[in-house]
């Protein structure tokens, strides 16, 4: 269910020590993170594929390798492009905090995180962006790029300049349009599905929302 675009090189193959694809998908298998079954993604959409970025950060180790790759992969296109400086990374709550500190810390810049308590995203615990503060988006998982693109739009609301974006995993194969470069360590095509379009192999199997193992009933009407 899982297939690498041919013609994206991994870290390694782009001139840095940092890890390859298939070495960062190791570490997903070896903390038991990459699942395969019928998930119901944030979008609404479903997948037979999952990788659980939570549960490769529970490894202080592991989650440090990773995001060190990330972070030199964001390094050596800083390199390559004259206007990618960065003076911030802001990432969405909650899955991506952990992810997003780690990565500003390889990178030696701060770090904040985005929330949206009345469901739209805005700083608080004393966040506050610099006006013009040149911003990173770290995300763990891009799917359809919905909440990143909500999250660059606080960004800039709140007085900051996005110039690009970066991830763990980009599950969509390159085809997420954020509105900014995207940077990933993973990049995998992993196809999703509306409730209406499952292939016959996930509609026999009961969604499961990430992050809870309680099977969905989805045929269930509330109130």
């Amino acid at each position: 269910m899982i297939s690498a675009p041919s013609s994206s090189p991994g870290p390694s193959e782009s001139g840095s020590d940092s890890l390859s694809q298939e070495a960062a998908l190791a570490e997903f298998r070896a903390a038991g993170a990459l699942l395969e079954g019928n998930f119901l993604l944030s979008s609404g959409l479903h997948s037979g594929v999952y990788l659980q970025c939570a549960r490769v950060m529970m490894d202080p180790d592991r989650g440090e390798r990773l995001c060190k790759a990330l972070a030199e992969k964001i390094s050596l296109e800083q390199a390559q492009i004259s206007d990618l400086s960065l003076d911030l990374c802001v990432s969405p709550a909650m899955g991506a905090v952990i992810v997003g500190y780690e990565t500003a810390r390889h990178l030696g810049l701060r770090s904040m995180f985005m929330e949206r308590p009345e469901g739209v995203f805005e700083l608080r615990r004393g966040f506050e962006m610099p006006e013009g503060a040149r911003c990173l988006m770290i995300e763990d998982v891009v799917t359809t790029g919905k909440s990143s693109r909500e999250c660059i739009k606080a960004i800039e609301n709140s007085g900051g300049r996005v110039v690009g974006a970066a991830c763990l995993v980009d599950r969509s194969g390159g085809a997420a349009d954020l509105g900014t470069r995207l940077t990933s360590l993973i990049q995998i095509d992993a196809p999703t599905y509306s409730a209406d379009n499952l292939p016959l192999d996930l509609a026999s199997l009961p969604a499961v929302k990430p992050g809870s193992r309680a099977a969905l009933d989805l045929g269930s009407k509330g109130s």
